[in-house]
This record gives C-alpha cells, structure tokens and sequence, in this order.
C-alpha cells in the first residue's frame, strides 16, 4: 500500500474589492475568501510522473484554476494559475491552449527563459501568454490540435469549431440530426478524439435537436459518433465524456458510473475496464497508464441523476492513475478542499518541471522574448 503525502498549496489570488453602497442599497455580499488548498497523492503517482518524465495539467472550472502537477523529489509541487472557468487543455510541449469563459488563451514555450525562473536552473519549460481569443461563451470544451489549428467543441452550438480572426469562430462540423446553428446547447456535444492527427469521434449526452432537449436523458441518453461518417457507434451511454483513440481501439469515459469503458466502433460493443469512485471525465493516456480526472457531484450539478449520485458519500476529485491493460488503479492525487469538480486532464510529456507565467504578479511585466535584430 503507498504512503500517502500531504501539501498544502496557498491560495494564489489574494486581492480584494472595494464595494460602495449607496443609501437604500441592500448590503453588498462580502467576497468569497480564500480558501487554503490540500492534497495527497500516493507515492507511486510521484514515481510514475518522474518516470514518464511529465508533468500533469489540470483544469477546474469550478475553482477558476489550471494547475501543474510536477514531481519534486518524493512529493509533488503544485503550480497553480487563475483563469475565468478554465475547460479544454490543448498541449504539448510548444504551446498550450486553455479555454475559458469566452475567450481562448494561447501561451508558448520560451525554452531559452525556462532555466532562468526561480529557483535558477529548476525548470524545464516556460509558458508565456501570447494571445487570447474572444470566442463569447460559446461552450468551449475538450480542444484538439491538428497541425497548427486547434479544433474546439462549441457545447454550445453543437458543433466543431476552428478559430479566425475576423470572427468568434468557425463552425466546421455538426451531428447530422442537428438542424440549425443556434447557441441552444441541442445536445451537450462534449467531446473530441484525434485520430491521425484529424478529428475522429464525439461525446454527446443525447440525440437531441431541440434546446437541452439532452437533460431529459441524461442518465442513459449518451452517444458516441463517428466524425466522418457522422454515423452512431455507441448509444445508452451514461453522460459519456473524453473519447480517445489509443493504440487502435476506442476508449470513453462512462462519466455517470465512473467507468473507463472501451468500445468497438464497428459494432458498438462496450466493455467496462474499471469503475473508479468519481464522475470520469478529462483524461490523458502515456503507454499503458490513464491519468483519469475524477470530480465529486454537488447537489446543484447537473449530473445529479446518474447513477453514480447514488454513491455521492464514497465520490473523491483528483486524478487517478489506471494501468489499462489490468485496469488496477495505480496511482491517486485527490483533492481534499476547495477542489470539487475538475474538467480536462492533460500530460506535457517529456516536461517534468515547466512554469506558466501568469498575471497576478509583475512576473508578465518583465519577461520578454525577442527575435534578433535584422540589420
């Protein structure tokens, strides 16, 4: 049995507001104040992310946090940065996208800055911001790169986008038994895997054309597609999330059993690998292992009537490490407070220690990367 270990991260943002009332105002509610953020993780997720030689990305829309799991002797050191409801994580070690409330935040890597950063000589990668996009809130969730253009799901325009700058985006695909563009979140169109570097299958939680018609079937009403054909490969899942195509086969996250399922697209075929104890969704595979994103489920959250709300006391949020070839779970990192619901779960492979630079200190203010001077 791993030794769990304990860390406690401080909270990043500790600003305030000043508010006036003007007379017959009713009082205006207080701040939320910071609250202190703990975590354990099992020794042998440590060792596994020193072996693989990454570091971990996780979004939580529910705290406004991306965080940077990095291994740091026999612990783990917790990077983390705000954002407006970070959702979708595009990565890898150039460049990184986060999608957020309404806008789509790009940040490079400046290698060349990265031994620099305190402590001198510690890490490997430097994520600079270096453009956001105003998308409006369109629903942005799981985000793909193929080549040099990112694909994004719009939940709420149930469809597959891509980005321009003359517009919010560019609608590029939608489930053939949508009718119409409209911001009416027909389907809650979710999720998106790669396959040969296009976009390949889709999650969605219900065959519906009608707005939120999928809430009605929420706990056995989900699909999974075929892009191309546009065709139905899986049907009666339970609020399906994060589809991947790994080593040839087809893998979804049964979000409302907490299962890791494998499916067959020629026949529609599902096998249950495991069920782990947290609503699964967001996940990033490296060889044999799934870093698997595991939430609780709030009583106001719309995945109160699956069938893993009956189970609502055992639910942790974390990230949990499944072996797929037994499905054993081998590794845990939960969080214990101010973490809840986490949405994506991505590797920065061959990055064991990399910064973001974000903006609540001057940090942004006094980095630089320029080209040389063509004279």
């Amino acid at each position: 049995m791993d030794a769990l270990a304990t860390r406690t991260a401080q909270p990043a943002d500790n600003n305030t507001a000043q508010q006036c009332a003007l007379p017959g105002d009713s009082p205006t509610p207080a701040p939320p104040q910071p609250v202190a953020f703990h975590y354990v993780q099992t020794d042998s997720f440590v060792a596994l992310l020193a072996k693989l030689g990454a570091s971990l990305v996780v979004s939580t829309y529910q705290a406004n946090k991306l965080l940077v799991a990095r291994a740091q002797g026999p612990g783990l050191s917790m990077l983390v940065r705000t954002f407006d409801r970070p959702m979708g994580i595009a990565a890898d070690a150039r460049r990184l996208a986060v999608g957020t409330r309404n806008q789509i935040w790009t940040l490079r890597n400046a290698p060349d800055i990265a031994p620099q950063v305190e402590p001198v000589g510690t890490h490997d990668a430097c994520y600079l911001p270096r453009s956001a996009h105003v998308t409006g809130d369109i629903g942005v969730h799981e985000m793909a790169w193929a080549g040099d253009e990112l694909w994004i799901v719009s939940t709420r325009f149930s469809c597959l986008c891509t980005l321009d700058a003359d517009y919010s985006f560019v609608p590029r695909w939608q489930p053939p038994f949508i009718t119409a563009l409209a911001a009416e979140d027909r389907c809650h169109l979710n999720g998106l895997a790669m396959r040969d570097g296009r976009p390949a299958f889709v999650t969605a939680l219900g065959k519906t054309d009608t707005p939120g018609g999928w809430r009605l079937s929420k706990p056995h009403g989900g699909i999974v597609m075929d892009v191309a054909s546009g065709e139905l490969l899986a049907r009666g899942l339970s609020m399906p999330h994060s589809p991947r195509w790994h080593e040839d086969r087809l893998w979804v996250l049964e979000s409302g059993t907490g299962g890791v399922v494998l499916v067959d697209p020629a026949t529609g075929r599902r096998e249950t690998v495991t069920q782990l104890p947290g609503f699964t969704r967001g996940w990033a595979v490296v060889g044999p292992y799934a870093f698997v994103g595991l939430s609780k489920i709030r009583p106001t959250s719309a995945m109160d009537v699956v069938p893993i709300a009956e189970r609502r006391g055992e639910l942790r949020c974390g990230v949990a490490v499944v072996d797929l070839r037994s499905g054993a779970c081998v590794g845990t990192l939960d969080f214990q407070t101010a973490i809840e619901e986490i949405f994506d779960v991505q590797i920065l492979a061959g990055l064991h220690f990399p910064e973001i630079i974000g903006f609540q200190k001057e940090s942004i203010d006094h980095t630089f990367v320029v080209p040389p001077m063509n004279r």
